[in-house]
């Protein structure tokens, strides 16, 4: 399971939701977008909030609050992931859920954008508390999920074992097994190969691609990785395999720096040998979270959580290449110093896109019935990586505008195409 939160460096209070909109305001405003699509595409078609009781361990119940927010179905039926943590909010969940409307269209898959959570702390749950819980999440939105209406899949806090006990739960309302209704699934039970590395492995070929517009070479290339869990650690594997010098990472324990790079593949296997930790790894010195960020690197990878690029350190920023590995990391005060300062972003709409790109081939594997080889997946998830940057890459030459914007702008184009398409509401 993933860890579900890394204190970030420094913290803006900025709300997602408002983030969120600033961004696709300004695109909307360039693509000239018309009011009756604008009002449309602004706000959640469904937003969902359940009260979930849960016999704990000690025999007494307790009461969970849970959410489901489906942003769009206008491309297809809704997708996003389910986040266990205690401070996930309503206006996050929301923003969540759009980011995965905008992440679909701009990878082109089938799919609206949809998002879960529970307030709860699964770190200090046991595994019946949590399965309990997971279960009667399910029976509180057995009417919302579907293959085809809103399919779940893994995000902070939880994973393949949460995945599996919501398929069962909701194939036994059902009185059939369906393994459609959600993804990131144990291989055992559905899942697909190369789903565990797919949001890392995505970041590593936006970041190749953007080198590449860049002029930079990989091999003389360095590298800074914030959030070492399950995309930041795949992330720096991928990229150092193809030369780049990983020379920091960091998660909950701190910051890890090493002026000759970082052997990443032993820097995982300590990890999973303690409990998904670095802490007490040696091949690298400690070095205090907050300048991990603003030291000399030629690419900064942040892949841990919201807004660790704000106004109060994007002026200290000296990378020439931010790959957003994380959801929002940049504050949304903060996009115009870094466009100032000339810095590419790659943003998480399209950098970190690769994870839901597999988990559509899982879906699709799923309806088939059929499984696909690792080569199979790994390469089709790699075009359409590929495909969707040079797309957003366009756009930002077209319009004059940066990646984040140009990526909205794609992404928003698709959506409002496909709803006239349909003809509207």
């Amino acid at each position: 399971m993933m860890l579900y939160k890394e204190p970030a460096p420094i913290k803006d209070r900025e709300n997602p939701f408002e983030s969120m909109m600033s961004r696709f305001n300004v695109a909307a405003e360039v693509l000239g977008l018309d009011e009756e699509v604008y009002n449309v595409l602004k706000s959640p078609t469904r937003q969902v909030i359940v009260n979930i009781p849960v016999t704990m361990d000690d025999g007494k119940v307790r009461v969970f609050e849970g959410f489901r927010v489906m942003h769009s179905n206008i491309l297809g039926p809704s997708k996003g992931g389910i986040r266990y943590a205690p401070d996930v909010f309503l206006d996050e969940v929301k923003a969540l859920a759009a980011w995965m409307t905008w992440k679909c269209a701009v990878v082109d898959i089938p799919y609206g954008g949809a998002k879960g959570g529970i307030i709860c702390d699964p770190y200090s749950m046991s595994a019946g508390e949590i399965e309990r819980l997971t279960r009667a999440y399910t029976n509180s939105l057995i009417d919302i999920f579907g293959p085809d209406r809103d399919i779940p899949a893994p995000d902070m806090g939880t994973g393949p074992r949460e995945m599996a006990w919501l398929m069962d739960e909701y194939s036994k309302t059902r009185g059939s097994t369906e393994h459609a209704v959600v993804t990131g699934k144990p291989l055992v039970l559905g899942g697909s190969l190369g789903r565990v590395e797919a949001t890392g492995r995505g970041v590593m070929v936006s970041a190749m691609a953007a080198m590449e517009k860049l002029g930079m070479d990989p091999n003389k290339s360095t590298a800074v990785v914030q959030g070492f869990g399950n995309v930041g650690a795949w992330a720096a594997k991928l990229m150092a395999e193809r030369g780049v010098k990983i020379l920091g990472i960091s998660d909950v324990s701190g910051a890890y720096w090493n002026d000759n790079g970082i052997d990443i593949e032993a820097a995982i296997e300590y990890k999973n040998e303690h409990n998904g930790r670095l802490e007490g790894y040696k091949g690298a010195e400690m070095m205090d979270p907050n300048e991990l960020l603003t030291t000399k690197v030629d690419v900064l990878v942040p892949a841990a959580v919201e807004d660790v690029i704000t106004i109060h350190n994007v002026d200290k920023i000296q990378a020439r290449l931010i790959v957003e590995g994380a959801n929002g990391p940049t504050s949304y005060k903060a996009d115009s110093i870094i466009n100032e300062k000339g810095i590419m972003v790659v943003p998480d709409i399209l950098a970190n896109s690769g994870g839901v790109t597999v988990s559509y081939f899982e879906w699709v594997q799923n309806r088939m019935g059929f499984k696909w080889t690792l080569q199979r997946v790994n390469e089709r998830a790699e075009r359409i990586m590929n495909e969707a940057f040079e797309r957003v890459y366009a756009a930002s030459q077209k319009y004059n505008v940066p990646m984040r914007i140009a990526a909205y702008i794609v992404a928003i184009d698709k959506v409002a195409m496909t709803y006239k398409y349909r003809g509207g509401f």
